[in-house]
Formats: C-alpha cells, structure tokens, sequence
C-alpha cells in the first residue's frame, strides 16, 4: 500500500475508535433524561459549528450550486437518517444490541456497491465479510453470557439502528464521487449545517424544556464528545478513508467498534479478557485482510485489459 492508503486506514481505525466509545457513552446521556432528539441536535449542531470554525482556518473552496444540492441529500442520508435514526433506537435497545446491528454494515455495503457501482462480490469479500461478522458476534455475545445481563433489546430499536446501517452504506456509494471533489472541511460543514437545519424544528420543544441548571457536569462532557469526539473528528477521519478506499473496505472497519467497547469494558473493570476475546479479534482482522486484498472493478478491468495485450 502507497503512503495514502496507510494514512486512509489509519484515520478508518481512529474513526471506529471513536464511535466504539460513543454507544456507551450516548446510552448513559439518554438514561440521564436528555431525549434522543435533543443529543441528535447537540450532536449536528456542534459539529456543524466545529467544521464551520475550521474552515476559517483552511483553503476556501468554491461549491458549484448544484453540488450544494447534492450535499444536501447526501447529508440526509449520511447525518440526518443516520444519526437519527441511530439515536432514537439506541434510546430504545440495549448498547449490545446495538453493536450487533452496526456489524451489518458491510455487508449492506456490499450489497449497495454491486448495484451503484458494479462491484464484483467476489470470494475474498465474501469470506471476509463472515470471517468479520463471527468474530463481532462472538465477541458481543460472550461478554453478555459472561456479564449475565438478559437480553434487553426492543425490535423497534434495532430496526432503527437497521435503518442507520442502510442509509449510511447507501451514502457511502452514491456520493463517493462527489466527495472527492472537494475537501473533507468543505464537505462535512456544509452537510452538518444542512442536517441541522432539517433537524431543529423537529427537537425545539424538547430543547426548550430542558432544566439546565439540574444536568451534571458529566452529561455535559459527554455530550461534547458525542459532539465533537464521535461526530467532528470521527467524520474528519472517515472522510479521508473514503477518498482513498472503496466502500466495502471503509464499511469493514465497523468491526473494530465492539472491540472497542471490550477492551473499555476490560479496562474499567466490568468484564475480563478471555479466549473468546482473542479470537473475535483475530477472526475481525482476518476478515477486513480478505476484503482488503480483494480486487475492485477497475483492478479486475484493467487485468482483463492486460491479459488480451499478452
């Protein structure tokens, strides 16, 4: 891999770094009394604000007007269904449940780029994809076995948490084009102030009847990272894995978020590390190496290209 590739999943790794931290820490939000359309309000509208700050500080760029059209649809899907949609069902399933459904991304992913696209679903992808979905699954179902939690999820929730994986693939696949057209602050602020905007009128009343001075000083600091932590620098990292990789790859680094929230859970002291453990995590890396190694359309043209030249 080029420098730009490495560089690409490193900030995919950081980006699910960052929201394998977020279900926890959104679902102790909630549970403090803050509805799920207030924390999607607090979390568009301070990241719109973080990415509009830092555009003062970098090159300006000229969107053409019917790109600004496009970004508004693409931030209906990739912020405004998305995080909604995530927030509402995790306000009503369980963070385990969850981590469940968030595993389904790539592969809806790769459903969606062989439609749009035309990528091939080749046999790699396909193994990787399994090898993927059973290391995440060994690992969340484990940790509740072991932790003796029942099972708390609601249908409704994660078919919420569903829709979220489905608009945010096809986000990922339709507008991969014009993502590459301008910078990620360009992008991403105008996308965020645009969700924002769509998402106020709808959270208003929740807002305004909110008791200020009777929330802790830690709902507040979590509310900032949901915010800025799992909304502005997360989106900052996964523009720059979606410029230099395919979607499918971008969607396999989705996995390393239950890890996340296993080692958290080791570290504080709430669950242990075990066998288990370590084999959902090599059974996770093994899976985004295959898809990793995979050939894309153009890769599979340009091989049938040079095979009728020799």
């Amino acid at each position: 891999m080029n420098d730009k590739n490495y560089k690409a999943h490193f900030a995919m790794l950081a980006a699910n770094v960052l929201w394998g931290l977020n279900s926890p820490v959104a679902k102790n939000v909630l549970d403090s009394g803050i509805s799920a359309l207030s924390l999607t309000t607090f979390r568009m509208f301070g990241a719109a604000i973080a990415f509009w700050v830092t555009s003062v500080f970098t090159k300006k760029e000229h969107v053409k007007p019917e790109d600004l059209l496009k970004l508004f649809f693409a931030a209906l899907l990739a912020i405004v269904f998305n995080q909604g949609s995530f927030i509402m069902g995790l306000s009503l399933t369980s963070p385990v449940d969850a981590s469940i459904v968030t595993t389904m991304l790539p592969i809806v992913t790769m459903i969606v780029a062989a439609i749009f696209l035309k990528e091939p679903i080749t046999s790699k992808k396909i193994g990787g994809i399994f090898l993927g979905a059973m290391g995440a699954f060994l690992l969340i179902l484990t940790s509740q076995h072991q932790a003796g939690e029942p099972n708390s999820g609601n249908m409704w929730g994660n078919l919420l948490c569903l829709t979220a994986q489905i608009s945010f693939a096809l986000y990922l696949t339709i507008f991969r084009d014009l993502i590459t057209r301008y910078s990620t602050i360009t992008i991403m602020k105008w996308m965020f102030i645009y969700a924002s905007i769509c998402f106020i009128p709808f959270s208003f009343r929740d807002i305004t009847s909110l008791q200020w001075d009777t929330i802790p000083t830690n709902i507040y600091v979590e509310i900032a990272y949901v915010a800025l932590g799992a909304t502005y620098l997360s989106y900052m990292c996964i523009m720059i894995g979606q410029k230099n990789l395919r979607p499918t790859i971008v969607s396999m680094y989705n996995y390393a978020q239950p890890i996340v929230a296993s080692t958290v859970a080791v570290a504080v002291g709430m669950d242990h590390f075990g066998w288990s453990k370590g084999a959902a995590i090599l059974l996770v890396f093994a899976g985004v190496y295959l898809v990793t190694q995979s050939k894309s359309r153009a890769q599979l043209e340009a091989m049938k290209i040079k095979n009728k030249r020799e």
